[in-house]
């Protein structure tokens, strides 16, 4: 009787996948599948979904009792650690209505996502950047840069204006002096600069420091571009890999996206003076520039100092170091042994080894932001809006 139930009637369950077109990567991704059974009889239902090798679950099962003719839906997360494609095998089903036999039905494509840069973090922090005034109450703009050909309305002529920009038409019709005005030049480049090297490789909660900055990078391009900035994109090592040139065009966030999808880092050894020298070449307008990257140790910042002061001389910068959150627990971990004890201290050297290399960044005004990885998002955009509102930019 089990097996004429089960096997009596044809396309007996339906599912259909609810999935999205990319994944974000380092966030929690909702899935679905929406399931309906066409018997006239109660079942037994047990769902096995064929995952991604990247996300190693295993374990991921879902089971219910079905009513005649009923539809349901079950909704799970997941979350990738690495970018690139994301292969989804197929739907294996498994029904039973005694629980003697169950019939196995595979359903559903094989079908590839690709997982891109965290593009949930923009609507999430859109919100947050917006809420922010850009000249904060206390603060005053120090710095004009100046006016732009954008018109924005007509006015009445004042002593002082300048008479090239006398609107002869409107002084005729209004039989006084009118005077175009024109907005307040805002358009000023903002670059992220993202280090490709080994010390960007290592990870933290399951990402890399280089995806940790990709995601943050993405989120302070479209603020920029919400505050009339025009966003760009340079990544390198030992030389520069790829330039995406700051602009406001409609395509430029498409554009920044695509090139942050196939970004990754290797084991060769950073060379900033590439960086100065392409810097020289193609960065003719004053930038804000946010460089992430991360020193261990003070020698290795003094080897990219002089590179680092003379970008400064043209430029606005703001490095980025991360707090690694595993000395962190290990320097205040109760020590036991003898081993421990050299750990902890070991750990304790190279904690204060990064408040020297903060301390000598601030001694040639080079901005910094110190945070750990997962805090990276939000230090960014404080530190840009702080900017803003001060006129350093």
């Amino acid at each position: 009787m089990d097996i004429l139930f089960i096997f009596l009637v044809k396309n007996s369950i339906e599912i259909i996948r609810e999935y999205p077109e990319r994944l974000s990567n380092g966030d929690k991704n909702d899935l679905k599948l929406h399931v309906k059974s066409n018997y006239l009889f109660p079942l037994y239902l047990r769902i096995i979904e064929e995952l991604p090798i990247q996300l190693q679950i295993r374990n991921l099962e879902f089971k219910k009792h079905l009513a005649k003719k009923e539809a349901t839906q079950f909704l799970y997360t997941v979350k990738p650690t690495e970018r690139g494609s994301y292969d989804f095998g197929k739907t294996n089903i498994f029904i039973s209505v005694f629980g003697l036999i169950e019939k196995r039905i595979q359903t559903n494509e094989n079908i590839s996502i690709p997982s891109y840069p965290s593009y949930l973090q923009l609507k999430q922090f859109q919100l947050y950047s917006t809420a922010k005034l850009q000249n904060q109450f206390g603060m005053k703009r120090i710095r004009k840069i100046g006016t732009n050909t954008e018109f924005e309305n007509i006015r009445n002529y004042n002593i002082g204006d300048e008479y090239r920009l006398i609107n002869w038409k409107a002084t005729a019709k209004a039989n006084k002096l009118m005077i175009n005005q024109f907005q307040e030049e805002k358009s000023q480049p903002v670059y992220s600069v993202i280090d490709l090297g080994r010390t960007m490789r290592m990870p933290f909660d399951g990402l890399k420091l280089l995806d940790y900055s990709i995601n943050s990078s993405l989120v302070l391009a479209n603020i920029s571009l919400q505050k009339n900035e025009k966003a760009g994109l340079i990544t390198f090592n030992n030389s520069i890999k790829d330039f995406v040139v700051a602009d406001r065009k409609n395509y430029q966030m498409p554009m920044i996206l695509e090139k942050l999808y196939n970004v990754d880092t290797n084991f060769l050894e950073t060379d900033f003076g590439q960086l100065y020298v392409f810097m020289k070449r193609k960065l003719t307008q004053r930038s804000l520039l946010f460089i992430y990257t991360n020193f261990e140790t003070l020698d290795a910042l003094e080897r990219q100092m002089p590179y680092l002061k003379l970008i400064k001389k043209s430029h606005v910068v703001v490095l980025i170091l991360f707090k690694n959150t595993e000395l962190k627990k290990l320097a205040h971990q109760k020590a036991k042994t003898t081993t421990d004890i050299y750990n902890n201290v070991i750990a304790e050297k190279f904690n204060y080894d990064k408040e020297l290399i903060i301390n000598r960044l601030n001694q040639f005004g080079i901005l910094t932001i110190y945070c750990e990885p997962k805090e990276l998002t939000i230090g960014i955009i404080n530190k840009y809006l702080e900017i803003k509102a001060k006129g350093l930019f």
